[in-house]
């Protein structure tokens, strides 16, 4: 396959899914408003750190994996697939809802950057997804700098995305704004998830396909 189709494929499903207010978006706003905007960035950082990691070890882990077992490109494919379509239709079903900030504060003796992290890290949804992006892209055959290349897009999207949320969306007025357009974004995810998990079923017919 492609490079470059490969990282339209990965990022086609992982920016919606970064958009899509959860955790890490709550505990961005939630920092940015209470303690400030350099709290806010330091929770961004750690956030970013986080997605990183999880990156990392979902290529690493499924390169591995993928190159000492071929018939398992077949399983994750399969796998992968068929979550993105359930997230799809899931997302397409949701109905509208509030984004809740009004719970505590963080406490102040937790540092931005560690409750970015610690937030980010205990998200039980995120290796899966990660791992079901990547289903996408990796094969034996996947070369390291393509690996390192998602990587980095992925800490810098985050970076961009969540200094942005510190920046511009810790005001109540904004944050309601967007609350009138997260149900499309929420939407337009839906149809990115099902059509590209349909894609992999279809693929996963060759397992050692490149």
């Amino acid at each position: 396959m492609d490079h470059f189709i490969i990282l339209i494929s990965v990022f086609a499903i992982f920016i919606p899914a970064l958009m899509l207010p959860g955790p890490d978006f709550v505990a961005v706003v939630r920092t940015s408003m209470t303690q400030g905007t350099k709290a806010g960035l330091m929770t961004t950082l750690g956030v970013s750190l986080g997605l990183g990691l999880y990156a990392t070890l979902s290529l690493l882990g499924l390169a591995a994996v993928l190159t000492e077992y071929y018939w398992l490109t077949w399983l994750v494919r399969v796998l992968g697939g068929s979550y993105l379509i359930y997230l799809g239709i899931k997302l397409l079903l949701t109905k509208p809802d509030v984004i809740d900030v009004s719970t505590p504060a963080p406490r102040r003796g937790v540092h931005p950057f560690v409750l970015g992290f610690l937030v980010n890290m205990t998200n039980p949804k995120a290796v899966v997804l990660f791992a079901s992006v990547f289903a996408t892209a990796i094969t034996p055959s996947t070369p390291l700098w393509l690996m390192g290349l998602m990587i980095g897009l992925v800490m810098a999207s985050s970076l961009v995305w969540y200094t942005l949320v510190s920046l511009f969306m810790s005001s109540a007025p904004v944050i309601k704004r967007f609350q009138n357009a997260r149900h499309w974004i929420e939407r337009a995810a839906g149809v990115c998830f099902v059509g590209i998990g349909g894609r992999i079923l279809a693929d996963a017919r060759s397992p050692v396909s490149t």
